[in-house]
């Protein structure tokens, strides 16, 4: 009988695992799972209630917004943003952030001392703000939040992973590996590498659950997607006018964000705890 790897039997990767593969489909095959244009509106329909209450319609199982759009088809869609933002700018924050992370924790001296200077001036402004100011410049639009992240979130993987590695190069290994003449770059990629590789997974999945919220942020305020392209954020800030009347309209996007984030976090707190061998070892004693 095949033996599951550790990962693969640990309940936080699996309910993880298993929303974000929810999502992901979501994401997929929005336009066969959402039950009407997430653009279409039916002004002798707005503000409807979910199906399940009073005066609800099985045509809109989750309601409608103020213009009469559905809800659960703008959900759908929605995912698809924040997925495309999730994982392409938590990807290129990584490699960034890491490439200069293994840089200055394994070389040291001038180069780990600029590489850090460069980090607490980055680090100076807040996340949000600078992301605010860099789509002032840099104009509206999924591929600038996702530029935007990227230059704004880097300094999350080179700050905390630079530490790993300045741990794992003062090890035997990596000594032995020197000493048989192994070049930097091979000696970065075959014994310091690896010995990081669960950190850098849980630092992925925690920026994926950060990336939603940024993406969720900027189009509330009209500096993501277009008016034409569902998103979490947007739906947010259309129903802020009608919160009271129409409560659904703020929650079940809300509910979408957290239930996102929550996956990515659980997810790389398993892989984490799976992958990494002290943990492991700690568990076991």
């Amino acid at each position: 009988m095949m033996r599951l790897p550790p990962w693969a039997r640990s309940g936080r990767v699996i309910l993880g695992l298993s929303l974000v593969l929810i999502v992901v489909l979501c994401a997929l095959f929005a336009p066969w799972l959402a039950p009407n244009d997430p653009n279409r509106q039916d002004l002798l329909g707005t503000l409807m209630p979910p199906a399940w209450a009073p005066g609800g319609s099985a045509s809109w199982p989750l309601g409608t917004d103020s213009l009469g759009r559905c809800i659960l088809s703008r959900l759908i869609y929605g995912a698809r943003v924040a997925l495309t933002v999730a994982v392409i700018a938590s990807t290129g924050a990584m490699v960034l952030g890491a490439l200069l992370a293994y840089a200055a924790g394994y070389l040291g001296g001038w180069v780990d001392w600029l590489i850090g200077r460069i980090v607490d001036i980055w680090l100076s402004f807040p996340p949000v703000i600078l992301a605010l100011i860099l789509m002032v410049g840099l104009g509206s639009g999924i591929q600038n939040v996702i530029l935007a992240i990227i230059l704004v979130d880097w300094t999350r993987f080179c700050r905390v992973l630079r530490a790993e590695v300045m741990v794992v190069s003062q090890r035997d290994y990596v000594a032995a590996a020197r000493l048989l003449g192994f070049s930097h770059m091979r000696t970065v990629i075959r014994e310091v590498a690896p010995a990081t590789f669960p950190l850098l997974i849980t630092l992925l999945a925690l920026e994926m659950g950060i990336a939603v919220v940024v993406e969720a942020i900027l189009s509330f305020v009209g500096m993501s997607v277009g008016s034409d392209t569902p998103a979490w954020g947007q739906m947010i800030a259309d129903a802020r006018q009608t919160v009271y009347q129409a409560p659904w309209n703020v929650i079940f996007p809300v509910g979408a964000i957290f239930v996102v984030v929550f996956a990515f976090n659980i997810l790389g707190d398993g892989l984490r705890r799976t992958l990494d061998a002290r943990l492991t070892q700690t568990e076991r004693s």
